[in-house]
């Protein structure tokens, strides 16, 4: 079913789309019929120009998803964004990123891809289009360039009161949706390099030319650090990789994506709770980049990289590691097998005809990573340190006790204790997809049931 007023399918490149969006400072029609006049007279709201039933607090796939499901169920609201829709997909990944996923996978409620190259991999700027596209489609009432400065509740009323550099804005309810990749988290030992290192986080990483002469440190090796730590070694550059914990899939097996294998074997429906302490896995790595490939350290290893435990410190021009680089690439490697195992399992619980994988000849056990313990700045030439160390949330404008002590927000699929406070697009927030594209979707839907069920 799709929303009020949605144009019929237009493009065959995807099922039931319009024509690419663009920003527009607009509001949603039913607005005025809804709540009557935007200003206010209530005690608190005194300079209120913009009131509305709901807030949307960011343009990305999440608060597209969340705008088409208060759409469907006729719920006025507006989405707030800070600069552009899906500036993220658009203005922050390097240059050769490509979509994790294959394009069969882009999907968002009432919208999917249906072009002609369902198994490769998209651009990050097709996948922004994507999600501009899919804002025009839905008619979603964003407003871009808005920044926000701080949201509180207000102390006369159960509204919420939103300060912005577009104006005070009020609601009765609040949706935030800025996504899992906020502030960049960088390492106390970030700081103690000498200032003729180049540094740049993975989010500000765009190509090689972009670094300095010399070797490179590349810290992190989640999907963002065994990319970029790929794409240099190709490069040609001498790469040392400080590894961290991580587990690695086959891109392809069986004839199959590895995010078939993940559908077919429900990984992606797992829900958080069913976790010890809620603490979810860790990262799988897997890259669309050059038609897909699987990831692998130990193959960087062998064309020519060096790999690293983790980084420990750094004093008076050195770097000090772990030794655990073996122990972090041979835990990667049984993730590897025990994906395989448990896809051939799932193959065989449900019957399925897929062809077996051939037998492959192996030179035996991996040679070990020997430990280095530490690296002369100097000595081994490096210039540049590329820190592929995570995010960390950024929330210092929501003033609204629903944080634990490391700034996590406290929710159960996005319900806060704060009523009507709610957020969206979280990794892991209520399942595995629930910060993934295509799985978002679903938990707006819940979180548009709830509102009306609170009423």
């Amino acid at each position: 079913m799709l929303p009020n007023n949605v144009p019929a399918p237009q493009c065959r490149r995807y099922r039931a789309i319009a024509l690419a969006t663009t920003c527009q400072r607009r509001r949603c029609p039913s607005r005025s019929a809804l709540l009557g006049s935007c200003s206010s007279s209530r005690p608190g709201e005194a300079g209120v120009q913009n009131l509305h039933d709901t807030v949307i607090i960011g343009g990305g796939q999440s608060g597209m998803a969340m705008s088409y499901h208060l759409r469907k169920r006729q719920r006025e609201h507006v989405v707030l964004e800070r600069k552009r829709i899906a500036e993220r997909w658009l203005g922050e990944r390097w240059d050769s990123l490509r979509f994790q996923f294959p394009n069969w996978s882009l999907r968002l409620p009432g919208f999917e891809y249906a072009g002609d190259s369902p198994d490769a991999f998209a651009h990050h700027r097709e996948v922004g289009k994507f999600v501009e596209d899919y804002a025009k489609f839905i008619d979603a009432p964003v407003r871009c360039g808005t920044e926000i400065s701080l949201l509180r509740r207000d102390r006369h009323s159960d509204r919420f009161l939103i300060e912005t550099n577009d104006g005070l804005f009020s609601a009765s309810r609040v949706v935030v949706a800025t996504g899992p990749f906020q502030r960049p988290s960088l390492p106390p030992s970030s700081r103690d390099l000498p200032p003729h290192v180049y540094q740049v986080h993975a989010s500000d990483y765009r190509n090689p030319e972009q670094l300095a002469p010399g070797a490179v440190l590349v810290v992190g090796s989640g999907a963002s650090g065994c990319q970029i730590a790929d794409e240099l070694n190709a490069d040609g550059r001498v790469v040392y990789f400080s590894v961290s914990a991580h587990r690695r899939v086959p891109r392809r097996y069986r004839d199959h994506d590895s995010f078939w294998w993940f559908m077919s074997m429900g990984r992606f429906d797992a829900p958080i709770n069913s976790f010890p302490g809620r603490k979810y896995p860790t990262t799988t790595v897997i890259t669309g980049v050059n038609g897909g490939y699987d990831v692998d350290v130990r193959r960087f290893v062998r064309e020519g990289g060096v790999a690293l435990g983790r980084l420990k410190s750094v004093t008076g021009g050195k770097l000090y590691f772990n030794d655990d680089a073996e122990d972090v690439l041979t835990e990667a490697d049984r993730a590897f097998c025990d994906f395989k195992r448990a896809a051939d399992e799932c193959a065989s619980a449900k019957s399925l005809d897929l062809p077996v994988e051939e037998v492959k000849d192996t030179p035996g056990r991996p040679v070990p990573v020997l430990p280095i313990p530490n690296l002369d700045l100097k000595t081994a030439n490096i210039g540049s340190v590329v820190w592929c160390t995570g995010y960390t949330f950024d929330f210092g404008w929501l003033d609204i006790p629903v944080f634990d002590e490391g700034g996590a927000p406290i929710q159960e699929r996005g319900v806060t204790n704060c009523p009507n406070l709610y957020f969206l697009g979280l990794h892991w927030m209520h399942t595995f997809k629930s910060g993934l594209l295509f799985g978002v979707g679903e938990d707006a839907a819940y979180i548009a049931d709830h509102m009306a069920e609170a009423r």
